[in-house]
């Protein structure tokens, strides 16, 4: 684990690196407080996501007027993410410090006036940009009015700031793009004499410390992170002195240290937050120096593994260099290098990932600080999505399935044999409320295999389905070794006698199975449907997507000279001549189409 730098060594960090290459993300401040200290924080976190962050503030304590009234510097056409900040103490006095003298009619008059100027501000702030809006909650004050009587009755100043935080976040979740942030856990996990500073609260209405306003920061690229589709898929562990203490080939299964109690114990709560991850849908794969027998013996025989064999998606456990073997699990999962979380007790191997990966993000875990381990991981909100879909919940079991597939693909004598082998059952289904979380977090999530890369939450997909003038479908796969969940999405956008392919991706664990020829014919015919007489195709240039650049010319598209303003190229095919066939080596296609 790297050392936490100093606030001055951040700012050396941002004096020195060279951001002009890098891509720009554009965030605004919305602030009744003074929060200027924190924008150090967003550009140097921007910039570990490979960004170069432009944090502009709106003025101190005008953010009704801006909201409500309009700002053009703040609600730019640039402007991906609106941060809130809206402190009790300044929104009012009464409830944060002046609570014991309102009477119950005098508090539910003044919650509901700062509910009213809550829902104004939302409603403002959206109609001038969809951008992201992140609004922290309300701090549950730590000395209550009514000391240690207020936790026990309903008309406590507790109990009121709980009521304002739940409207916040029931409005915030009906809202387009908008996320509840939770101050209350920056404070639990930093403490009270860390999180604030009463002088320079005193002096210039700056009520968070260093600390506190690191940990804000963090938590809000947290979200930040997804919205950019920079939140990571994989974590690789090693096996000594990681997810037990000691050596297996030298003390032995009886001598590692893993158990419920000292000092095995940091160990089995670090597997149980691995296996929480899991089953959040995180890809959990194992990269060690190690006898293969030896380390399996541990996950078979010993009574406290939690980690099961189960879990781990694919395995390098050999004498091999470890930034090897990670590019090896890379492969075998289909997924980008960056897309991976390296965990490892070794400072060289750290080191050597470091160096050789600089796209892996790799994190030392010191051997002599394994109570740490579990909030290590736990606190890093490097796997953070916006949404939890039944498919994550399922994604392990369909990675081990994915070796077995890949397993028969070497034993096959010709791609058409190896084709129908699998016995494929695809499902074409137009989005609905079961459907649209996952397809939401399919188009935050998916870089290679996506045409446009634009990002969506889950009101926007809803959005898309009930409009008139747009269609969403998804693509399910089953074959005969499981059920891949939702693997495809695809966002028609109609204009005239138009069809505009606005998105079109596919999970990187079913390419190389000809689903992509069957879904974009689906495509094709529904557009036709529709009473389109053609089909736009873009696509958007990334460092991942390179693979999909010829992906329309493959299908029939002629590529347009003059393209339009946006898109790097811009296809459009003819549906007079018809939408195609789907290959015949699927067993079955089911589609609502």
């Amino acid at each position: 684990m790297k050392k936490q730098q100093s606030i001055a060594e951040i700012q050396e960090i941002l004096n020195r690196t060279d951001k002009s290459k890098l891509p720009e993300i554009h965030i605004s401040v919305l602030r009744n407080i003074m929060i200027e200290p924190i924008i150090p924080y967003l550009r140097y976190y921007a910039l570990d996501m490979g960004f170069n962050a432009h944090v502009v503030c709106g003025e101190y304590d005008n953010v009704y007027q801006e909201a409500v009234g309009g700002n053009e510097v703040l609600f730019n056409k640039n402007a991906e993410c609106i941060i809130v900040f809206m402190k009790l103490d300044t929104l009012s006095w009464g409830l944060s410090r002046n609570f014991n003298q309102y009477n119950q009619e005098q508090i539910q008059g003044e919650v509901a006036r700062v509910q009213d100027y809550i829902k104004s501000v939302l409603m403002g702030i959206r109609k001038q940009t969809d951008a992201m809006i992140l609004w922290h909650s309300f701090e549950t004050p730590t000395n209550p009015s009514l000391g240690i009587w207020d936790s026990q009755t309903e008309d406590g100043q507790l109990n009121i700031v709980g009521v304002l935080n739940s409207f916040l976040r029931k409005i915030l979740k009906d809202t387009s793009n908008a996320y509840f942030v939770d101050l209350n856990l920056c404070l639990a996990r930093v403490g009270i004499a860390g999180f604030y500073d009463s002088r320079y609260w005193h002096i210039g209405r700056a009520p968070y410390a260093r600390e506190g306003l690191r940990e804000i920061a963090l938590e809000d690229f947290k979200f930040i992170r997804p919205l950019k589709g920079k939140n990571k898929k994989c974590l690789a562990l090693d096996c000594d002195n990681t997810l037990w203490g000691g050596i297996i080939g030298e003390d032995g299964l009886e001598g590692i240290k893993l158990g419920k109690t000292h000092p095995g114990s940091p160990y089995y709560e670090f597997q149980q937050e691995i296996v929480n991850l899991y089953h959040r849908g995180v890809i959990i794969a194992m990269c060690s120096k190690n006898n293969e027998h030896d380390v399996w013996e541990v996950f078979r025989r010993h009574p406290y593994m939690v980690l099961k064999e189960e879990h781990i998606a694919t395995a390098q456990i050999n004498w091999n260099d470890k930034a090897a073997n990670l590019r090896q699990i890379a492969l075998d999962l289909n997924i980008g290098i960056d897309s991976i979380v390296f965990m490892d007790d070794s400072e060289f191997e750290i080191n050597l990932v470091r160096e050789m990966l600089p796209e892996v993000k790799a994190i030392h875990l010191p051997h002599n600080r394994a109570v740490e381990y579990r909030d290590i991981l736990s606190r890093c909100g490097l796997f953070d999505t916006l949404t939890v879909s039944e498919e994550d919940k399922n994604r392990g079991v369909m990675y081990k399935a994915e070796s077995v597939r890949k397993k028969l693909l070497t034993e096959a004598t010709d791609m058409i044999s190896y084709y129908k082998s699998l016995e494929m059952l695809l499902e074409i289904r137009f989005a609905n409320e079961f459907s649209i979380p996952r397809i939401a977090q399919q188009t935050q999530k998916t870089n290679q295999f996506n045409l446009t890369t634009r990002r969506y939450n889950e009101a926007d997909i809803r959005e898309f389905t009930i409009n008139s003038d747009s269609d969403v479908i998804s693509l399910k796969l089953i074959d005969r070794f499981g059920d891949s969940g939702i693997v495809g999405t695809c966002i028609l956008r109609y204009e005239d006698k138009k069809a505009i392919i606005d998105t079109l991706l596919l999970s990187c664990r079913v390419l190389g199975r000809g689903v992509e020829d069957a879904f974009i014919i689906q495509a094709l015919k529904l557009a036709k449907k529709r009473g389109c007489e053609s089909v736009i195709g873009e696509y958007y240039a990334t460092r991942k997507n390179a693979q999909v650049e010829s992906f329309y010319s493959k299908y029939g598209f002629q590529e347009l000279s003059d393209g339009n303003n946006k898109a790097d190229k811009s296809f459009i095919y003819d549906l007079m001549k018809g939408a195609g066939t789907e290959p015949d080596f699927f067993k079955q296609i089911d589609s609502e189409i």
